[in-house]
């Protein structure tokens, strides 16, 4: 059972409605999708009245932000514990984490990374927090692979394109995951955590120069 999953269902007893509305749109996201999901569906779920909603958000785009923000928040949180505990002095090490961190809480949190990975659900660009927890993991990525260039321990030179490619390596192997695709691609004799861990392992190995250090903490 993914962590999303493992939520109580939303009760609304004169508490914080905000919250109950929040925890509500996640769990008609996770069994409808979220192209399904309404305001009014989502008062139903809380057992609130149609119009309470709208006392905290003027529309669906507001509440599935809100619901992006906590995501988000929790997943700097998951990205800079896995850095703070790499315990190596090597920058591709915390690269890795980084990885393995975005990977780990990804399938641990399936719909809440399907909210926040899709612009489209959410308003990106208005929204500061979700701004800042991005710019702030983008950061620590920017760091590491700035210092592994100053000590030349990548193949490349090029640390933007260096980030491109991790980022939609991390992104797609989470959806496969998500998707279920893991049940026709695993590699031979590994589940799909270990192929998912394989194939990171093996990325990073191909921008680095020498051998890597992958956290112990698996996906």
């Amino acid at each position: 059972m993914s962590e999303d999953q493992g939520k109580d269902r939303p009760s609304y007893h004169h508490g914080n409605l905000r919250q109950a509305l929040i925890d509500a749109a996640v769990q008609l996201v996770e069994e409808d999708g979220p192209a399904n999901v309404s305001v009014r569906e989502v008062a139903k779920r809380a057992g609130v009245s149609p119009g309470a909603p709208f006392r905290h958000f003027s529309n669906k785009t507001a509440l599935m932000t809100a619901v992006a923000e906590q995501a988000m928040a929790r997943f700097r949180l998951e990205i800079v514990s896995a850095v703070e505990a790499v315990i190596t002095a090597d920058p591709v090490d915390r690269f890795a984490a980084v990885g393995v961190a975005y990977l780990r809480w990804a399938i641990r949190n399936p719909t809440h990374f399907q909210i926040i990975s899709t612009r489209s659900l959410i308003d990106w660009e208005n929204s500061e927090s979700l701004r800042r927890d991005n710019d702030a993991v983008r950061l620590l990525v920017e760091g590491a692979m700035l210092e592994a260039r100053r000590r030349n321990l990548l193949q490349s030179n090029d640390i933007m394109e260096t980030q491109i490619a991790a980022r939609a390596l991390v992104y797609g192997l989470a959806r496969m995951y998500i998707d279920g695709h893991f049940a026709q691609w695993a590699m031979p004799g590994q589940t799909a955590e270990d192929t998912v861990q394989t194939v990171l392992k093996n990325y990073i190995s191909s921008i680095r120069s020498g051998p890597i250090t992958l956290p112990e903490e698996t996906i």
